[in-house]
């Protein structure tokens, strides 16, 4: 039973939690013997995420503790906050988390941690947590543990035989910056861990291909986090490092928080009303186009066009600078090039270079594949498409075409307005 001591710690542990973005539930299977509780891949549903595959999971999203030793600027459980503070013990947690289970609350545990002490002995902590879960009792369910940085290797090897994913938040993009605002905080302590994390990653693999009932290690690969508007980096700054992190085999996802003016009385924050939700919005569009849409960071942003544009996606906005590269015959480009037309996804995509085989396709066929002809029609040509082409009617009326319909909407409902046009 719950009593009401392991609630008010829930309280208040779990609304700490609830900055933390880079809560991602996907790309592992754990086995599941007869004896064991829970497992990976079925059930239904505090904290809502979803696999690769598209189900949606439910997460018991905590921490360990929202005491720290640490003042960064950004975060609401800081040193120097005049917050309620709460630490669970090891075995409150573990008994909370079957406990939530076992009501069908949760189908796993996404487990972060303020700093007490030093690093290692709040990782310390948190890797008896997952330990004593999976091992006294055999709990299967999807767990997520946040590494804390600057802990030792040695416990980012044990933390990797038990969790699932495990993640090192960047937080700032830039380093000055980080110094700035997190003077506690350098990259060396951060991007110790995920190295750690890559070299286990790495040496499990090998070892199965030797073993095949070898142990994985941290089987969902990792995560980190940037937040976004709360230092001056531009989103070329910012997609440049995303892109640098995607080239290690272990990176998953990149996630990005827009800044939430949690600390509003410290200068050296800027002085937001609201989160920058649309910016983060494009930013997740731009890192899509990174990992799937075979995109480069110089083509998406640049010297020139350092931020993205907040009224249209990252692919319309890159087609509109480069109208000489429209009209495309959809007959007749490749693959790679067909990923560039706005209106086109991954899918529909493949579904044109399967399609085109047994016939040239007509502006119908193209709209019953998937594809967005709203957007589209204005950069493509194919067997039968009469409409005017964005060489034939500029750039900036194609966009003015393209963003009025939302510009009405937002009219319509002024409260929308700070989030498109953000001042």
């Amino acid at each position: 039973m719950l009593n009401d001591s392991i609630l008010d710690k829930l309280k208040v542990l779990a609304a700490s939690a609830k900055y933390d973005v880079s809560c991602a539930s996907s790309g592992t299977v754990r086995n599941n013997p007869s004896k064991g509780l829970g497992n990976t891949v079925g059930g239904m549903g505090i904290c809502h995420s979803f696999t690769d595959d598209g189900r949606c999971v439910s997460l018991l999203k905590i921490m360990l503790t929202n005491y720290c030793i640490y003042d960064c600027a950004y975060c609401i459980n800081r040193r120097s906050n005049d917050v309620p503070r709460a630490t669970f013990a090891v075995s409150e947690l573990v008994s909370l988390t079957i406990e939530f289970y076992r009501r069908n609350y949760i189908e796993g545990l996404f487990l972060s941690s303020g700093v007490v002490r030093n690093p290692d002995y709040t990782m310390e902590r948190m890797v008896r947590i997952v330990k004593d879960l999976r091992k006294v009792h055999q709990f299967n369910g999807y767990i997520h543990l946040k590494s804390i940085p600057g802990c030792s290797r040695e416990l980012i090897a044990e933390a990797g035989q038990y969790a699932d994913r495990m993640s090192v938040n960047l937080e700032i993009p830039n380093e000055q910056s980080l110094k700035v605002l997190a003077p506690e905080k350098d990259f060396q302590s951060i991007f110790a861990p995920m190295r750690f994390i890559q070299q286990g990653m790495l040496e499990s693999k090998e070892e199965r291909r030797k073993f095949r009932k070898a142990p994985r290690f941290v089987p969902a690969g990792q995560s980190t986090q940037m937040i976004i508007g709360a230092s001056p980096d531009s989103d070329k700054d910012i997609l440049r490092v995303s892109s640098a992190l995607y080239q290690r085999p272990s990176m998953k996802r990149v996630y990005y928080s827009g800044y939430i003016p949690v600390n509003s009385y410290d200068s050296r924050l800027p002085a937001l009303k609201q989160a920058p939700l649309v910016r983060e919005n494009r930013l997740y569009q731009a890192d899509w186009l990174l990992r799937f849409y075979e995109f480069k960071v110089n083509e998406i942003v640049d010297d020139g066009y350092p931020n993205l544009d907040l009224e249209v996606d990252p692919k319309l906005a890159w087609a509109l600078r480069h109208p000489e590269y429209f009209p495309m015959d959809i007959n007749a480009v490749d693959y790679s090039m067909l990923l560039r037309v706005p209106g086109i996804g991954v899918k529909s995509a493949k579904l044109i270079v399967t399609s085109r085989r047994y016939g040239k396709l007509t502006a119908a066929q193209l709209k019953k594949i998937g594809v967005v002809m709203k957007k589209a029609q204005y950069f493509i040509t194919c067997r039968e498409l009469p409409m005017q082409t964005v060489n034939e009617i500029s750039p900036e009326y194609v966009k003015k075409i393209l963003t009025e319909p939302t510009k009405k909407k937002m009219l319509d409902d002024p409260r929308q307005l700070s989030i498109i046009f953000p001042e």
